[in-house]
């Protein structure tokens, strides 16, 4: 049975593409990079890999246990690799997107969020309070149909891998061909974006064809800069409250609330509220596109002013 960590041995290469970009944007992008930002980044990415350990373990036995009654038995053939990768990215996708649709599950995801700028050492907030979400429950379809847990595992670091790449403001378009079918820097620029036309938009791991199948795709457009972070935006560096402010404000809520609402506040989307004292990401794109075909509607009834043709011809003459 394989015994490999792929992660484990692209950390020095995570660390290299860093300082390279780092080198980038000294020279041409200035404010792509901030200390302070860049610390925390880095220490989430060092906590992360210490929850990991904390609770891996747990994580392996479920799965171990849950591959125990497959339907299958797979084993270690050649092509299931590719089709365990393809199904754990399809996996990824749902969990992705339950990530930002459930505010539980928010709690957690939010901290890869949390950065103001957007670079390859945003890759590096991954979350230290994933194993309290049990968003682990999405894979063990796969386990049960006969994909070893080792297999899953590593399939889901190569996953990661290729998602630390397209953090970055240092490539703009991959070719048409390559854009169409993977996540890119664009594409993920989008989903890391606050404007509302980007919002909960472009959840895809590795191939950007989940989210044109299921409704959730956005292209990256020239007309708008983007403003990365989230919506109501941490206002700190203080790395305690980057990792627990959305688990505490998400508590706060819970014991105000009355009681018909309370699980409400822990299964709805992020935003939402029983009284509408905020907004979710759905109302406020809603709002957005209202907006805009306003101003489109009121720019269109405009008279347009004609000039006189025979003044025209004066000028002209």
């Amino acid at each position: 049975m394989p015994d490999f960590s792929p992660t484990e041995y692209a950390v020095p290469g995570f660390i290299a593409l860093i300082l390279i970009e780092i080198m980038w944007a000294w020279r041409k992008n200035p404010h792509a990079y901030e200390a302070r930002d860049t610390l925390v980044s880095l220490s989430f990415g060092l906590g992360s890999t210490v929850a990991g350990l904390a609770f891996g373990g747990f994580a392996l036995a479920v799965f171990l246990k849950t591959y125990e009654y497959r339907l299958f038995d797979i084993g270690w053939a050649w092509w299931a690799w590719p089709l365990c990768f393809v199904l754990d990215d399809l996996k990824y996708y749902w969990v992705h997107r339950a990530g930002h649709r459930i505010r539980w599950m928010w709690a957690a995801h939010v901290n890869h969020h949390s950065s103001q700028h957007y670079n390859l050492s945003t890759a590096l907030r991954q979350t230290w309070t994933g194993a309290f979400t049990f968003g682990l429950v999405f894979a063990l379809p796969l386990a049960l149909l006969g994909f070893h847990p080792v297999m899953l595992a590593i399939c889901g670091g190569f996953n990661l891998i290729y998602q630390f790449w397209i953090h970055t403001e240092a490539i703009d378009k991959m070719p048409r061909w390559f854009e169409a079918v993977m996540n890119t820097p664009s594409h993920h620029r989008v989903h890391h974006a606050t404007n509302p036309r980007y919002l909960d938009r472009n959840y895809a791991g590795v191939f950007i064809v989940w989210d044109k199948l299921f409704g959730t795709f956005e292209a990256e457009t020239k007309d708008e800069t983007i403003r990365y972070g989230i919506v109501r935006q941490l206002g700190s560096f203080n790395l305690l409250w980057a990792v627990f402010h959305e688990w505490i404000g998400m508590l706060e809520d819970i014991w105000r609330a009355p009681w018909k609402h309370k699980l409400s506040y822990l299964l709805r989307e992020p935003g939402w509220t029983h009284d509408n004292s905020r907004q979710t990401s759905d109302m406020i794109r809603r709002d957005w596109v209202e907006r805009t075909q306003s101003d489109a509607q009121s720019s269109a009834a405009k008279p347009v002013a004609r000039r006189n043709p025979i003044e025209s011809k004066g000028e002209a003459a």
